[in-house]
């Protein structure tokens, strides 16, 4: 297993942020995992892992523990049945599984970072989400010490949640299973508008798997949200904000304040929510609050394709786009009453 000391932790996240680590460690197979694990926790060592580095803010003072980048490698295609090893890029899964003739995570295409990662966000884009494929996930339980296969049922799934992400430092993720569909070449039934216009058919139709794929990541790098190292609008962790799900009372004041600010005839994006809830959309609040694309004018502004994402323009700090997000919540809050919850984690750092 490799290992480095005061390593340097930036390089290894999208937003290229952050301080080094005091040591860091690079596991190549699940026993590794599991045994870098067991030793920082029987010493008492603060431990960060790390996969794609796709959703992680870290302090600019860095990470005073052991950081546990997980490198391991395995796709295994058993008919429409999935493995992946926690450590595999997630977006050349998705490419590979689509070139085999599978649906279900076609819409997921381009989303930077790792397939342990996946279950933990419970990661979905363009009308999917993991959670309606993934049949069960293999993690190294640290408080029981053993490794456990916990079904889908007990996965604790719910909008960019799950019982991994409810409680981080119990479960460190190994491999992930999923049942795909063999629909003869063709996606899943398109539950994305967006996506359903754009191919020109009616939400609920079918295209080829490769077509829908193809269409997404069209979209996602039009929206700065394919990685792109020339692009500093992908130096970003996606989306920084969930879409806030508020209930009727608070769906009731929401709407009374967009009346107020922006005018009787004017109506927020609403879907239906989880348990009778309504979700909004976090992007349109950020714009109609004031923050429009390419906001700022310091090292860390909003991208200038999206205002969903916070980006770093190539100098700046973690210090720098914790302002800005603070910046932006405040202003959301103020103007609408909804407060923005981040998506990516923070290490060493809050907002």
């Amino acid at each position: 297993m490799q290992e480095l000391h005061d390593a340097p932790l930036a390089p290894l996240t999208t937003f290229r942020l952050g301080g080094p680590a005091a040591r860091l460690r690079t596991a190549t197979t699940d026993e590794e995992v599991v045994a870098a694990v067991r030793e920082a926790d029987a010493a008492g060592t603060p431990l960060l892992i790390v996969g794609g580095g796709s959703n992680l803010v870290i302090a600019d003072e860095g990470f005073q523990g052991t950081a546990l980048r997980i490198a391991t490698a395995g796709f295994e295609l058993d008919g429409t049945r999935l493995e992946l090893a926690a450590g595999e890029n997630w977006s050349d899964a998705v490419a590979r599984t689509v070139e085999a003739g599978l649906a279900g995570i076609e819409c997921l295409a381009g989303i930077p970072g790792s397939a342990g990662a996946t279950p933990i966000q419970n990661v979905g884009a363009y009308g999917q989400e993991v959670s309606a494929t993934i049949t069960d996930v293999v993690a190294y339980d640290r408080r029981a010490d053993e490794t456990v296969t916990i079904p889908n049922s007990e996965c604790g799934f719910s909008y960019r949640h799950s019982r991994f992400k409810a409680d981080p430092s119990r479960y460190v993720v190994l491999r992930v299973r999923f049942e795909l569909e063999d629909a003869g070449g063709l996606s899943a039934p398109l539950k994305y508008a967006e996506t359903a216009r754009v191919l020109g058919v009616e939400p609920g139709d079918r295209v080829s798997a490769q077509t829908a794929r193809e269409t997404v990541l069209k979209l996602r790098a039009g929206k700065g949200m394919v990685l792109d190292p020339e692009d500093h609008d992908t130096w970003s962790a996606g989306s920084f904000f969930t879409n806030p799900i508020l209930d009727e009372e608070e769906f009731a004041a929401f709407t009374v304040r967009v009346a107020e600010r922006l005018g009787s005839d004017v109506a927020a994006p609403a879907f239906p929510g989880e348990d009778g809830r309504t979700k909004t959309s976090a992007a349109w609040l950020i714009d109609r609050a004031g923050f429009t694309k390419g906001y700022g004018t310091g090292p860390a502004r909003i991208s200038t394709k999206h205002t969903l994402a916070l980006t770093n323009r190539g100098d700046a700090s973690t210090a720098d786009l914790l302002a800005l997000a603070r910046e932006v919540r405040d202003g959301v809050r103020e103007a609408f009453g909804v407060t923005l919850v981040n998506e990516p984690v923070t290490v060493g750092c809050a907002l």
